[in-house]
């Protein structure tokens, strides 16, 4: 659905500026006699800040301003809505536009911008009366059928802003991992999602979109996103969806495809059961690491575990799977460091007391927020209080800078003398948007609300 939220704040103004009238709620009509306005001159400018994250633009109403240039400038950080693209720290336009000149005009109505953002920043080239800077915002309503009810609020906290971020993220048609970033659907990338998803809401229309959207986009021997895994995180999310929903006339239709899949992925598990596929990926703090072929063998196996059990639920058969099962267990999944590929294998054939040992080393240090929930689960299945102090630690370190929605990925590292996202740095401190990052995410090109961050919430429901 689309929500209008108004500021809650001036964060900043020039010192002529005369912004507060933008603050008051008013009818999102413009009229000939408004009498509640707010004036700017050239040169000024003013910094919004709603509150939250938001997966939209803004609505300018404006009085006065025939022709008026202005410069709008969206940020999911303080920082980056006053960065200037093509030089600060990474700050880009990549995808969704977010650093634009406009114009306005006389008596207006006009909707600009469409990124993820809590702070929006407008300079004037001209002068403008506007009656109103409303947050246009899509974020999903759906009626739940779960929600944390326990008493510890450090949990209702994480919870409730996870939840935030899966419903910004899945607030229009498609499942996207990030409101400001690529509108692609990035199945690899889904399966936190949909256990986030599931557990608050049980059967999504958005997932099964998704889904099919992927798949007639990738007709066999082609790999979802270019992604040979991506094609097995498919598979678990087909599997997962059925067992969490019992959508089994949507499931059905999957089954040939599957079956191909099956067929595809096998050629790619030799006989001693070494993998052959093009590249492997994990996720990208293990990428190009040595742990990245023990991930994707994890990945693998519970792929073809789970398809096995599907196929057995609609009495089909089983013998390519189960056969590629086999390769894929011939060869032990030793972990040398990375606790991503501890969490998965955990999933595929379990812990031993090294990956145990691994898994707790330095709490949160090493943790990722795609691999969160399996991290944790993995935790857990020997230490539960643990695993909740470690959800705490880490998901809790970016709430304490000031986050609404959980971050593409996070080092809790960053949190050190650094700022808060509503804040601008004083003196050493850092930027904790855009000093940091890495991969494809380096400083404000690094996302602040990405949806397999939400996993925690399955591990919430199940553990908490």
């Amino acid at each position: 659905m689309t929500e209008y939220i108004f500021p809650k704040l001036i964060k900043s103004c020039s010192a002529a500026a005369d912004p507060d009238g933008l603050l008051k709620k008013q009818p999102m009509q413009i009229g000939l006699a408004e009498r509640e306005t707010s004036a700017f001159k050239s040169g000024d400018y003013v910094i919004l800040d709603y509150g939250k994250e938001m997966n939209g633009g803004v609505r300018i109403l404006t009085f006065f301003g025939q022709g008026v240039k202005v410069r709008i400038r969206f940020g999911e950080s303080l920082t980056e809505c006053c960065s200037h693209t093509g030089g600060d720290k990474n700050a880009t336009n990549d995808h969704a536009t977010r650093d634009f000149y406009a114009e306005l005009q006389d008596y207006s109505d006009m909707t600009f911008g469409n990124t993820g953002f809590r702070f929006v920043r407008i300079d004037f080239y001209g002068d403008a009366v506007l009656k109103s800077v409303i947050a246009v915002n899509h974020i999903l309503k759906k009626k739940l059928i779960y929600r944390y009810e326990g008493n510890d609020p450090a949990v209702k906290e994480i919870f409730y802003t996870a939840k935030r971020t899966v419903d910004l993220c899945a607030g229009q048609d498609y499942l996207w991992d990030g409101v400001k970033r690529d509108r692609l659907v990035w199945i690899g990338d889904s399966h936190p999602e949909m256990l986030a998803l599931t557990a608050l809401y049980g059967k999504c229309a958005v997932i099964e979109r998704s889904l099919d959207f992927i798949r007639e986009q990738t007709p066999l021997p082609n790999w979802m996103n270019n992604i040979p895994m991506y094609s097995m995180w498919w598979i678990i999310i087909l599997a997962d969806y059925y067992e969490k929903t019992g959508a089994r006339a949507y499931v059905s239709k999957q089954l040939p495809y599957l079956k191909g899949l099956i067929t595809q992925i096998s050629k790619c598990v030799k006989e001693d059961g070494a993998l052959d596929y093009p590249f492997y990926f994990v996720d990208w703090p293990s990428s190009n690491q040595p742990d990245e072929e023990n991930g994707v063998r994890a990945i693998n196996i519970i792929a073809m575990q789970k398809a096995i059990n599907l196929l057995c639920l609609f009495g089909k058969d089983i013998k390519t799977a189960q056969d590629t099962l086999s390769r894929l267990l011939l060869k032990k999944i030793d972990i040398k460091k990375s606790k991503q590929a501890a969490g998965l294998k955990y999933l595929a054939v379990g812990l031993d007391e090294k990956d145990k040992e691994l898994l707790v080393r330095g709490g949160a240090h090493g943790m990722s927020t795609f691999m969160s929930y399996y991290i944790l689960k993995a935790v857990a299945s020997f230490d539960k209080e643990k695993a909740i102090e470690m959800m705490k630690e880490y998901y809790g370190a970016m709430l304490d800078k000031g986050a609404t929605s959980f971050f593409e990925d996070f080092d809790i590292d960053w949190a050190k003398g650094s700022c808060r996202i509503d804040e601008l740095p004083v003196g050493d401190e850092k930027d904790i948007h855009g000093d940091f990052g890495a991969y494809c995410y380096k400083g404000f090109r690094h996302s602040l609300c990405h949806g397999w961050s939400a996993g925690v919430i399955q591990f919430i429901k199940e553990e908490c």
